[in-house]
């Protein structure tokens, strides 16, 4: 993933709303929800839902899928795979990284 769509991603996700609702959209999976079920879980009025799965679509973190008169929102798995793949790259020496191997890292640097 080139840097400048990682920046695009981690400044959509660098506020409270927008991160609540890939969050959510995440725990949901692939089947996504309705705008008006992200507000009502949320607690997000709809003109302030739409801005901000608009930011979220142009970071490629959401994609949005018309199903009869609803659009379905669902988050990028692929698009947040792709960031975490980017942002853990080197990590460990630049040996696959687990949890665990994350942890033996901070502790070796300690």
């Amino acid at each position: 993933m080139e840097t400048k769509k990682v920046l695009l991603a981690l400044a959509a996700l660098a506020q409270e709303s927008r991160l609540a609702v890939f969050r959510l959209l995440v725990q949901t999976g692939p089947e996504g929800l309705a705008a008006s079920k992200i507000s009502e879980q949320l607690g997000l009025p709809p003109s302030s839902l739409s801005f901000h799965l608009k930011e979220l679509s142009h970071a490629d973190l959401v994609t949005s899928q018309q199903n009869g008169r609803f659009i379905i929102y669902s988050a990028n798995i692929s698009t947040m795979n792709q960031m975490l793949g980017f942002l853990t790259e080197n990590c460990c020496g630049g040996n696959p990284c687990t949890p665990v191997q994350a942890q033996q890292c901070v502790t070796a640097e300690s």
